[in-house]
């Protein structure tokens, strides 16, 4: 169990990590970050700071469905070493998700997507 919260905890910092990129984006793209409008500035973003702010918007949602997983895989008490080998294999999916969008490299992305999305649903039933 311990393998599937540090899994957890690295896919809360995740997003984060993509969020800071976007913000140094902001900062080099436009001289200054606008922290009474981040959203909207960031909405202006082009070229690898708006795939920045797309992979980050991408992680929570890929978050949510690790989360879920995870709270499936606690509530039935299924098997902890199969749990934590999709558990690895979501977190490292979803750090491949996120370099391949920063790199514009979007089939591969999408595959890496798929992965990541698999072995979060696999939690529901290990």
């Amino acid at each position: 169990m311990d393998t599937i919260f540090a899994c957890l905890f690295i896919g809360v910092l995740i997003p984060s990590v993509l969020a800071v990129f976007g913000t140094f984006s902001r900062m080099r793209q436009f001289g200054a970050i606008d922290n009474k409008d981040p959203r909207g500035q960031s909405a202006k973003l082009e070229g690898v700071g708006a795939r920045a702010v797309a992979a980050q918007q991408n992680a929570w949602e890929a978050l949510a469905v690790f989360i879920a997983g995870v709270v499936a895989f606690s509530v039935q008490g299924g098997d902890p070493e199969a749990a934590s080998t999709w558990a690895l294999v979501w977190v490292v999916a979803r750090i491949g998700h996120a370099l391949c969008y920063l790199a514009n490299l979007d089939v591969l992305r999408s595959l890496i997507y798929f992965v990541g999305l698999v072995a979060a649903l696999a939690l529901f039933f290990v």
